[in-house]
This record gives C-alpha cells, sequence and structure tokens, in this order.
C-alpha cells in the first residue's frame, strides 16, 4: 500500500519543494489502506537532507493543506509521531471499492471510513494508542515500599538510667569538676587547699597585676607552694574563697632575693628580667656596701 500512497502523492499532491519530500518520506512507511504512517522529526530530517526546522514548518503547512494529519492519540516506535495521509487514504479505498466483483455491495459509509481506524492492524506496525498517565489523586502509595521495609517511624533511643524510681541526676552534680566531690550545706562546691586548681582567670590576673613579672615563673610557684603548706591544715573552701585568698597572698609576697650588680663597674651583669628601677637601684647600692674599698 505504500506505493499506492507514494503514487497519490506524485500525481494529486499541491505540495512542492521539501514539504513534498517529507511526504513523499511518510508515505514511503504506509502499510495498508488506512495510509497512517509513523516518523520522528530527526529521521525525516535526514531523509529530505533538511533541518529539523525546516520539517517541522513543512508538515505545519501540509497540515494546513488537509493533506496531512497528526495523530496525537496514537504513538510509534520509540515515541515516534503517527501521521495520516487523508486524501490518499480516500483515494486508495475508493480504488478498492471499484475493484470489487459486486459493485452494488453496500459500502460503509465515506465519513466512517475516513475517520475510523483499525488499531489492530496498527500494531503490527508497531503503532499503538498512546498511554494517558493516571491523575495524581488516582494514584495510590504502596502499601509496602520496594525494599521491603517498614516506614514506620522508628522509636527513640533509649538514654539515661532505666530504672524510673531513680532520678537522672543522681547525687553527683556532673557540671562540677572530678575533683570537688565533697559539697557543703548551701550547695557549693568546696575542696581542700591542696585539690585546688590555679584556673585561667587566675592566672591572667597575675599577668595583668604585673606579678608575674615580678615574681617570675619561679617566684610565682615558690610562692603558691608556700602558700598551700599554710593552708593545708584549714578547712574546705569553695573554688572562689580559694581564688581569692590565693591572689591576696600572690599580692603580699616579695620577690625572691637577688644580689643585683646594677650600676657596679666591670661586673658584667645587668638587672634581673622583672625588677623595676627602685629595685634595681637599692640592689646595686646593697652590692656597692658589700664591695670591699681597701680601707678597713
Amino acid at each position: 500500500m505504500s506505493s499506492d500512497a507514494r503514487e497519490w502523492v506524485w500525481e494529486h499532491s499541491s505540495s512542492r519543494g521539501t514539504a513534498r519530500l517529507v511526504l513523499l518520506s511518510i508515505a514511503d512507511r504506509v502499510t495498508d489502506e488506512q495510509c497512517v504512517s509513523w516518523a520522528s522529526l530527526t529521521s525525516l530530517a535526514k531523509r529530505t537532507r533538511a533541518s529539523v526546522s525546516t520539517v517541522r514548518e513543512a508538515i505545519g503547512r501540509l497540515v494546513d493543506d488537509g493533506e496531512l494529519e497528526q495523530l496525537d492519540d496514537l504513538t510509534g516506535p520509540q515515541r515516534s509521531t503517527v501521521y495520516r495521509l487523508p486524501l490518499a487514504a480516500k483515494a486508495v479505498t475508493q480504488a478498492l471499492r471499484d475493484q470489487q466483483e459486486d459493485s452494488d455491495a453496500a459500502s460503509p459509509d465515506e465519513s466512517e471510513t475516513t475517520f475510523t481506524l483499525r488499531i489492530s492492524a496498527l500494531r503490527r506496525c508497531g503503532i499503538r494508542p498512546r498511554e494517558v498517565p493516571e491523575s495524581p489523586a488516582r494514584v495510590r502509595k504502596p502499601a509496602v515500599p520496594e525494599t521491603g521495609r517498614s516506614r514506620r517511624k522508628p522509636a527513640p533511643r533509649r538514654t539515661g538510667n532505666r530504672h524510673s524510681d531513680v532520678p537522672e541526676t543522681g547525687t553527683q552534680n556532673r557540671s562540677e569538676p572530678e575533683l570537688n566531690r565533697r559539697y557543703s550545706s548551701s550547695g557549693a562546691a568546696v575542696t581542700s587547699a591542696a585539690e585546688w586548681q590555679v584556673n585561667p582567670a587566675t592566672h591572667a590576673w597575675t599577668r595583668q597585676q604585673g606579678h608575674l613579672d615580678r615574681l617570675g615563673e619561679e617566684g610565682l610557684h615558690a610562692a603558691d607552694a608556700k602558700w598551700r603548706l599554710h593552708r593545708a591544715d584549714l578547712k574546705p573552701r569553695s573554688s572562689d574563697a580559694w581564688a581569692a585568698d590565693w591572689r591576696a597572698w600572690v599580692a603580699r609576697e616579695h620577690p625572691p632575693a637577688r644580689r643585683g650588680l646594677y650600676g657596679v663597674p666591670d661586673s658584667g651583669h645587668r638587672p634581673a628580667r622583672g625588677m623595676t628601677r627602685t629595685e634595681a637601684h637599692q640592689a646595686a647600692l646593697l652590692a656597692a656596701l658589700e664591695e670591699p674599698t681597701g680601707t678597713e
């Protein structure tokens, strides 16, 4: 039947140029008297040696002239577009009637022949009705997912104490350091002087007040050891109380005795680091008094 469709295009079609080549390419795939064929824009462009946009414009002109129909409710192989040559189908059907032996036999109505398609015959050519997706309202979620696992929300993990009759906080306040294990009646953490540690804030205070420069690291450690020795027998106190007492002790502590030789001729020494100008002069005077003068 493709030859009859091509013959009609050659003899009766009014198309020209690329539109005529496109119509011939579509007619070349017609299989029966229904004159239904399928083709993609890419294949038509390859056959006609034209661009896809040119082929699309040619199809639009053929549809406007009534020589081609685009059947949107059908789809071809690889989801290609399905076309129908209505005028060619009418001519082919008329030719088949004329060839019947009994010319008086009842024939189907012309309009019914034009618009009624035999889908069973088209399926043999790979043409089938286009599948219409279901509306979102009708789509139901599967009861069980593909993985086979339940979508139920998992139970929360149990944390803390499993026994309901014992409080989670217990008797120990976990916010306090481990070394402060004793508590006063007021609830404040207390500890002994030996267990108390110099915190970063107290250490920063010694630097800001100049005690670190005045005493030096060794002098500061000596003052700390002396303070702990004198406070060993006292009752436990809170960390803030020990920090205040420790600061007062360090503020009253004198720097370690130095035999400064500042200003002494040929001594080759300089004032120790951390000494003030007054302390350096005092050390120099003491050193000068201890030097032999030869008049003794």
